[in-house]
């Protein structure tokens, strides 16, 4: 995938303080750029270059869309509710839709609704038709299927205007777009219960794509490695992490590999080595620094006490110095 643009939204059947009726917030390549509540009432850019690349008028157009879609999905919502016979409490709607670029020039575009965090139904591109999840769907799928408006709205949505804007947005954001930042890699381990776990957290990667595995020797143990997602960091980059479970007395054969378009060439990364073992090596020291701390103090009290021993059997300075308070000498002739 070259670029992506999602629009993703939620519908909120009981809204409260902090938690708008209606919310949608756009992505560039995994970048939030524009976001709408119901609170709030207007569209709005959340990019430097989305505050001055749209044309004047652009954002009265986009807050207008945004209403209108607040008020369908608040129909959409009240009518879902129906299909699972529900009546009230709080239950939300959620739409993820949009298109990517793929490397062949092609665009793939999707359209996905749930309810209160399911599948409810999704639009095939390929053969432009819904499709339903579960059986409560169904009545919505062939309404939708059938109506001769709802099929042909997304499919030119989909196909034309999502890859129009697409476009356009990564005009507006090219140059921020197209920088690389290679990541940081910081591969950590923690012995529980006989078994090591290691993982390998990556962090401040731009752009999105990255391949993380874990290597034994020279064989990527994909099946055995958990993979978090890929994360965005507030300042535009990303971080994501991968883990995997070993017997203890085979760290040494583990790698981390990190493969990322801000890389010349793929990374290999060791457990570090104050990681995972070294909490004997940091006790013995604070041991040792403690041992030393007491001998000086009681070096300086013995001293202390010796002193005074000598200035009780009438020990003075020499005549003709005045002892300064940093014990130098002061005033000598």
């Amino acid at each position: 995938v070259l670029h992506s643009l999602r629009y993703l939204s939620v519908a909120v059947s009981e809204p409260g303080p902090g938690i708008p009726q209606f919310m949608s917030m756009g992505f560039l390549d995994g970048i939030p750029f524009q976001r709408y509540d119901s609170e709030r009432g207007r569209d709005e850019p959340l990019t430097p270059w989305m505050e001055e690349g749209p044309k004047p008028g652009y954002w009265d157009s986009e807050t207008e869309t945004s209403k209108r879609s607040q008020q369908m999905d608040a129909v959409n919502l009240e009518t879902v509710r129906g299909r699972y016979n529900q009546s009230g409490g709080l239950h939300t709607l959620q739409r993820d839709c949009g298109c990517d670029l793929l490397s062949d020039g092609r665009v793939r575009g999707s359209y996905w609704l749930g309810y209160d965090g399911q599948d409810f139904l999704s639009f095939e591109p390929r053969s432009q038709s819904f499709v339903a999840a579960n059986s409560a769907a169904q009545v919505t799928t062939r309404s939708w299927n059938s109506d001769g408006v709802t099929v042909e709205h997304w499919t030119n949505y989909l196909e034309h205007i999502c890859t129009e804007g697409l476009q356009k947005y990564v005009e507006y954001g090219r140059e921020a777009l197209e920088r690389k930042e290679p990541p940081d890699v910081h591969v950590s381990g923690k012995e529980e219960f006989g078994t090591l776990i290691l993982s390998c957290h990556v962090y401040g990667f731009y752009p999105r794509p990255i391949a993380v595995s874990w290597m034994k020797g020279d064989e990527i143990r994909d099946q055995e490695t958990e993979w978090g997602g890929i994360v965005p960091n507030s300042d535009g980059t990303f971080h994501t992490w991968a883990r995997i479970e070993v017997q203890p007395e085979e760290r040494e054969q583990y790698r981390c590999r990190v493969e990322h378009s801000g890389m010349p060439e793929p990374g290999i990364f060791a457990l570090e080595p104050e990681s995972g073992r070294n909490l004997t090596l940091v006790v013995a020291v604070f041991v040792i620094a403690a041992i030393v701390i007491l001998i000086l103090l009681v070096g300086f009290i013995v001293w202390k006490l010796q002193s005074g021993r000598r200035q009780n059997h009438g020990y003075s300075p020499p005549a003709g110095k005045d002892m300064g308070t940093n014990g130098s000498s002061a005033g000598t002739e």
